[in-house]
């Protein structure tokens, strides 16, 4: 018998999966405990539109992540600082530091932990610095420390 999962069954599947199991299984465990569901046309088709939906909500999502990335490479974000006598900041400019200039001058809004830095940036001149914008999409910020005088 082919029914549709309403709950998690344990070895069995995730909910809105469609399974097929013996009778006597669905009849006396899983419809009577509410865990699922039989497999009619109502239920195939709410699973081919959960399904479908799903499919564009990825796709929406990923266009924004490249319309983000391509919005990213053309901005500069400019941050001035003091230096000591070796040429090196005092302080650092962090990831959170990026993503509130980025709002600043750009308006463009990034997850602070999206950007990706190794370590804090403490040295003057241009850096290029990479953010996971989605699974698929890493776009670039151009980040220029001068020194503030």
């Amino acid at each position: 018998m082919k029914v549709v999962l309403t709950q998690d069954v344990k070895s069995q599947g995730k909910k809105g999966q469609l399974i097929n199991v013996s009778d006597g299984y669905a009849r006396n465990f899983l419809l009577p405990k509410g865990l699922a569901i039989i497999a009619d046309n109502k239920a195939l088709n709410e699973i081919k539109g959960r399904e479908a939906a799903e499919a564009h909500r990825k796709e929406v999502e990923l266009q924004t992540a490249k319309d983000t990335a391509a919005k990213l490479e053309a901005v500069v974000v400019k941050f001035k600082g003091k230096a000591g006598v070796d040429g090196r900041l005092y302080g650092s400019v962090t990831s959170k530091d990026i993503a509130e200039e980025l709002l600043k001058q750009a308006d463009i809004t990034v997850d602070k932990r999206k950007i990706q830095l190794d370590d804090a940036l403490k040295t003057f001149g241009t850096h290029t610095v990479d953010v996971k914008l989605h699974a698929e999409v890493v776009g670039k910020i151009n980040v220029v420390i001068g020194e503030d005088k």
